[in-house]
């Protein structure tokens, strides 16, 4: 089987490189661009045909308008829509490596923090070159799109989604700064077990920026909690991800509520937020710091 699979993927590698695919030749020129974890990548100077190896790229490309460019995405790829008719290449953790040569990309995009090492290399062994990002809160998505726009050729577009970030940001920013208060929030990702975002995550930072103070900040990334632990911690403002064990919102508040003793329960403060603003490092991102803000601190008038 081990010979049979090698034979496979050397005939697909000829197949690529030097037959190309009916119709669609492959781009002739190459340019050299560093990543965001900065290595050097000769990459086409005109991309053709892209596989996306994480959803959060697969979603910054169609923001950019390039989505004709991509012939394959990872599980979970789902937005926008139309990333779904694309076809699979496994999850970004166990990458389809005969699937992706199959697809004759001319270059693939991937994530330091989520694709693994020795497959990535991999794929640059069988000469596909692979872009990697690195976005762990804004201004590492506002890069991100920055460097995705140069190498898709796609700069003007990159500025717009670029300049309509930095103005929601500005805007929470100005407005943060006149508050005088900043509540104690506990973010719950999901609930069975109780999970919340640590320290070094972009919920974290999310936070931070909103005017609020992480009390799930702590060396553990992704934390469990028990209800011991939370009644202990008093949280004053509680925001729930609607995605958080797949529970109707109802349901999610409703495991909050019986704990009254809870700050966040006894003024009101249980909160269940839109996941999709929240669940990845993309543009989108900056709508989901916006909606934090009006929960922390609402302005004059609002709910």
């Amino acid at each position: 089987m081990y010979y049979r699979n090698h034979f496979l993927i050397v005939v697909l590698i000829f197949t690529v490189f030097f037959l190309g695919q009916p119709g669609k030749p492959f781009a002739q020129g190459f340019r050299v661009m560093q990543d965001q974890i900065g290595r050097t990548v000769k990459v086409p100077e005109q991309p053709r045909r892209i596989i996306a190896l994480i959803p959060s790229l697969t979603e910054i490309v169609f923001d950019l308008g390039r989505g004709d460019l991509l012939v394959g995405a990872t599980q979970y790829a789902t937005e926008p829509p139309e990333a779904a008719n694309l076809p699979r290449v496994g999850s970004y953790l166990h990458l389809d490596i005969e699937r992706i040569v199959a697809l004759q990309p001319d270059l693939c995009l991937a994530v330091r923090d989520g694709n693994p090492e020795h497959l990535i290399k991999r794929i640059e062994k069988l000469g596909i070159p692979v872009f990697a990002f690195d976005s762990q809160d804004l201004p590492e998505i506002i890069e991100s799109v920055k460097l995705m726009g140069n190498l898709l050729n796609s700069t003007d577009r990159a500025i717009e989604i670029i300049q309509l970030m930095q103005l929601k940001i500005d805007a929470v920013e100005k407005r943060v700064q006149n508050t005088k208060t900043r509540p104690g929030v506990f973010f719950q990702i999901d609930a069975n077990p109780i999970v919340s975002a640590g320290q070094n995550t972009f919920i974290d930072r999310l936070i931070t920026l909103s005017g609020g103070r992480n009390y799930a900040a702590g060396s553990t990334t992704y934390p469990r909690y028990s209800w011991e632990d939370i009644l202990v911690m008093q949280p004053e403002v509680v925001i729930i991800a609607s995605m958080a064990g797949g529970y109707t919102k109802e349901q999610l508040k409703e495991t909050w509520i019986k704990w009254p003793q809870i700050p966040a329960v006894k003024t009101g403060r249980v909160h269940v937020v839109d996941a999709n603003l929240f669940d990845r490092p993309v543009p989108r991102l900056a709508d989901g710091l916006v909606a934090l803000t009006d929960l922390l601190h609402p302005e004059p008038g609002m709910p």
